[in-house]
């Protein structure tokens, strides 16, 4: 069984974010982490391939500057192998321009039985990629998957809801996005950390791939202003002075909470 796992190299949350002037995004130009997000669809991966019998694991990423330090990380964990689309003119990509990006990606690779996500990325959020790149591609698509089997062609899936799951079948090949704590993401080992280095990652360009126009040109968009968000209000204190419940019913009348 062969997986592929879009996996999203990201600023470190660790350390403040800064926006490039001149585009008003975030400035990506220094070293990148594996999006956390993105842990639990590379341990999905390899438990699958495990429970298969045989197969391998390969990523799938969109980064600048030819950076790896994530996509190492995956591979130190158990991935086999990566293709690391990095091109200056994918700067100011949309989703839908991302999704043909990777599924183009995914082709050069030769597809897969099956194609995994994170629900959404942990500095993007738009929470669309995953759907789309299974519609560029063609094949079904199961989201916010918590619980994920597979039997012969068949994926069998626990989708979370609001309310608890539904139970989803489909046929191979498909694309999932699988939600954090759908598995425990395993640590690296020094063994898998060496190895990662010698592991093959192939970068190519929006070119390379035939994916045309990309970047701003492709979305038809620009961020034209940023402004910081509003400082919260304080609250309002009430003192108990023996009838403090009628102040609260009333502060809550007023909210029109009860």
């Amino acid at each position: 069984m062969n997986v592929i796992v879009c996996v999203k190299q990201i600023p470190d949350p660790a350390t403040p974010g800064a926006l490039d002037p001149s585009t008003n995004t975030l400035k990506r130009d220094g070293k990148l982490i594996l999006d956390e997000s993105d842990s639990y669809g590379v341990e999905m991966a390899l438990q699958l391939v495990d429970a298969a019998g045989g197969g391998e694991v390969s990523l799938i990423s969109m980064a600048p500057n030819g950076e790896v330090s994530g996509m190492r990380t995956a591979l130190a964990m158990g991935a086999a192998k990566g293709v690391l689309i990095s091109d200056p003119a994918l700067l100011g990509s949309d989703a839908l321009t991302t999704a043909k990006v990777l599924a183009a990606a995914v082709q050069r690779l030769g597809g897969a039985d099956l194609i995994i996500a994170a629900t959404e990325s942990s500095d993007g959020y738009t929470g669309t990629v995953p759907e789309q790149l299974a519609e560029v591609l063609g094949l079904a698509s199961v989201t916010f998957a918590k619980k994920v089997t597979i039997t012969g062609g068949t994926l069998e899936a626990h989708r979370q809801t609001e309310e608890g799951y539904d139970e989803v079948t489909c046929a191979l090949p498909a694309v999932i996005s699988v939600t954090a704590g759908v598995v425990e993401p395993r640590y690296p080992s020094f063994k898998g950390i060496m190895a990662a280095k010698s592991k093959p990652v192939e970068q190519v360009t929006a070119a390379d791939l035939g994916i045309t126009p990309v970047g701003w040109a492709g979305s038809g968009q620009a961020v034209v202003t940023v402004t910081q968000a509003e400082a919260r209000a304080a609250g309002e204190i009430i003192e108990d002075d023996g009838e403090t419940f009628t102040k609260i019913v009333a502060f809550l009348e007023n909210l029109k909470v009860i």
